[in-house]
């Protein structure tokens, strides 16, 4: 079985945009509260927020794909400080929540795999997550929510001799 690991934004951007209120576009963070379990998911912990929490909403630098694929991406923080998500062979509880999700596979020059694309309900990305990670072209995946088109998390394989976390 092919390793992998959810890759949640970095603690030093989750915490530039709790400290300077501004997303990577310089735009003002907006501070919302959640309303539901499942519709605010963070970035940071891979989590989805408690109704009552407060959040932040921000564009995300996503980094990669750059070039023809590369686009910009609402995301949901926790206003608060949070663990960023760092378990291995597991699934990111954000995806699984989410009722429908984009798997998009990129090889090393970041161009789509459109061939291991697909859409499916979170619950049910196991296969096609692993399929685009078992096949050898694949650099990265990137799930996003299918309606909006939000990143949710990168995935990333997880070499054997390495170790998981961060």
């Amino acid at each position: 079985m092919t390793r992998y690991r959810c890759i949640p934004i970095d603690d030093a951007v989750a915490e530039r945009f709790r400290r300077s209120g501004r997303d990577d576009f310089d735009n003002p963070v907006r501070r919302v509260t959640a309303t539901s379990a499942s519709g605010f998911p963070c970035r940071r912990c891979l989590c989805c927020a408690e109704p009552g929490e407060p959040m932040l909403l921000g564009s995300y630098d996503l980094g990669r794909p750059r070039g023809i694929y590369w686009t910009p991406s609402p995301i949901f923080l926790h206003a608060q400080t949070c663990p960023g998500f760092a378990a291995a062979d597991v699934v990111a509880p954000i995806i699984r929540a989410n009722t429908l999700v984009s798997v998009r596979a990129y090889d090393a020059e970041d161009l789509c795999l459109y061939d291991l694309g697909h859409v499916c309900p979170g619950a049910e990305v196991d296969a096609a997550l692993l399929r685009a990670l078992d096949d050898p072209r694949t650099a990265f995946v990137n799930v996003h929510t299918a309606r909006p088109g939000c990143l949710l998390s990168r995935v990333e394989r997880v070499d054997a001799t390495s170790s998981a976390a961060p």
